[in-house]
């Protein structure tokens, strides 16, 4: 039994759940590197311009739509 090789389609199926996997682990690395930059930009508006937490809620606010945006472009730039 040892010596017996996986039917091809078995090996499609595993190597298309890999793809899958390693797709959308990409796009949440991708996600929270974009809105983290923007985080990090607001908190630096906040200790230069003494903002309070203002400066971090609008990178919040401007993070999202950013970071959505941008996950967009790629999932549509893979089809």
């Amino acid at each position: 039994m040892s010596g017996e090789k996986m039917p091809p389609k078995e090996k499609g199926a595993l190597r298309q759940a890999l793809d899958a996997y390693l797709f959308l682990s990409g796009i949440g690395i991708f996600f929270c590197a974009v809105l983290g930059i923007f985080i990090y930009l607001g908190r630096a508006a906040d200790e230069y311009f003494v903002l309070g937490h203002k400066g971090t809620f609008v990178g919040i606010l401007l993070g999202f739509p950013a970071a959505i945006f941008s996950v967009y472009r790629q999932i549509r730039k893979m089809r």
